[in-house]
């Protein structure tokens, strides 16, 4: 009996100390989310593919965005052979589920709209890191409106 105490509270304790999800600056619909994060990509910034931001709340492609997406389009041309996974990122605000849904709806709008410009959509896979990948840790607009994003890893 004594043993199974302990060991109760060796995980209980091991799990406290493992979790690195607490949520901060919470406040309402918005943007943010959680994976397993165990295989979660560190966040960066660069490579031949450049991101694009979205707006509070959206999942909609800008026309600003649409423009940066035509240039990787046409490197993704250029690079035949190349694949790249579209991650969809969220900014802090939210609840983990409704910012994964919305990190999952910006991947899938930006690799629609690589598929409208011709981009085989075998090449394209989607995945949403909702908030877990901040670019700008920050908590404020600035900071949440980098990490509105969706990122192209190439494969």
């Amino acid at each position: 009996m004594k043993l199974a105490k302990i060991l109760g509270v060796v995980v209980i304790a091991s799990a406290i100390s493992a979790c690195s999800c607490a949520k901060k600056g919470k406040g309402g619909m918005g943007d943010g989310g959680m994976e397993g994060a165990g295989n979660i990509p560190s966040a960066e910034a660069g490579g031949p593919l450049a991101d694009i931001n979205y707006a509070f709340d959206s999942s909609a492609v800008s026309e600003a965005a649409k423009g940066i997406l035509r240039d990787n389009a046409k490197w993704l041309s250029d690079n035949g052979a190349a694949k790249v996974t579209v991650e969809g990122h969220c900014d802090e605000r939210g609840t983990d589920e409704y910012n994964m849904a919305l990190g999952e709806r910006r991947a899938r709008s930006a690799a629609d709209y690589l598929r409208s410009l011709g981009v085989d959509g075998s090449r394209l896979e989607t995945v949403s890191y909702g908030e877990s990948t901040p670019l700008d840790n920050g908590h404020n607009e600035s900071a949440w409106a980098k990490n509105r994003r969706a990122h192209f890893r190439v494969n």
